[in-house]
């Protein structure tokens, strides 16, 4: 399938990227600069330099694909991006499939594919971006990932530390975050363009939802000194990363991510959630 990706050189997008190689697929990555673009052919993809906000730009290339992955998702971007694809898209047969995340269900011990969006103030402007997307004639699906670790980055990273110091929890450290391994979440961006038909969001967790303590402990199993960990007040916690950030790292979050299992046969793996082996 002839892909157009977007974000191919972020966390998300460049695992994407290597689960679309492998799979076959030829790819077209829009980049920022030739930089970027550089890394995406050494890759093995095709790269064009572009706006994500130029329409103009943006029309022959999504007309050429056959399938369109957004992992660029962003409140610069999206206004702009999100009606271009789908005005484009409306008579083809061509899959979008757009990004939103876990976040956007707020506080809910049991998200679902039709759990109601309460998000916190940093992604509340998805709602409507994920409305058009889902209201549109165009064949969509949204993947809304759960917390990403692994690879190289992801926000578990927080909690890591370096051994030899205490470690601030978020919060008290019993809110739990509902996790998926970015080589898995690559996948399942896969199954969905391939398989297509969900109008709506797939939920993209891994079906571990342990508390923030537990995912900072996890780095020193086996170890006999751990470092101290640090519970905050939700205002300390707030003063150090930030009110946005802090209020959705704040939230009470799980999910089992049992839809992806049925309807496109993901079978997420188990990992170290503050490392890079898979288990």
């Amino acid at each position: 399938m002839k892909v157009f990706l977007t974000g191919a050189t972020g966390y998300i997008g460049s695992a994407v990227l290597r689960a679309l190689l492998a799979n076959g697929h030829v790819v077209t990555a829009a980049v920022r600069n030739e930089e970027k673009a550089a890394t995406v052919r050494e890759a093995g993809a095709k790269a064009v330099v572009v706006d994500l906000r130029d329409r103009a730009a943006l029309a022959p290339l999504l007309r050429q694909a056959e399938g369109v992955i957004h992992t660029a998702s962003g409140p610069e971007v999206d206004p702009v991006f999100v009606p271009a694809v789908l005005n484009e898209l409306v008579h083809s047969p061509t899959q979008f499939v757009h990004t939103s995340g876990i976040w956007l269900f707020g506080d809910n011990p049991a998200i679902t594919e039709e759990s109601e969006p309460n998000p916190p103030e940093i992604v509340s402007w998805r709602v409507a971006i994920d409305r058009q997307v889902i209201n549109s004639n165009v064949n969509t699906a949204i993947v809304a990932p759960a917390v990403v670790y692994g690879g190289r980055g992801g926000l578990t990273q927080l909690l890591a530390g370096d051994g030899s110091a205490p470690i601030p929890l978020v919060g008290d450290g019993t809110q739990r975050w509902t996790l998926v391994h970015v080589d898995d979440l690559a996948d399942l961006y896969v199954r969905v363009l391939e398989k297509g038909a969900a109008v709506g969001y797939v939920i993209a967790a891994g079906g571990e939802n342990p508390t923030v303590r537990e995912i900072a402990a996890s780095a020193y199993r086996g170890i006999e000194e751990m470092p101290e960990l640090v519970e905050e007040t939700a205002d300390e916690t707030r003063a150090r990363l930030g009110s946005d950030l802090a209020g959705a790292l704040l939230q009470d979050q799980a999910a089992t991510g049992r839809y992806a299992r049925e309807a496109y046969g993901w079978v997420p793996t188990p990992a170290d959630w503050l490392g890079t082996d898979r288990s």
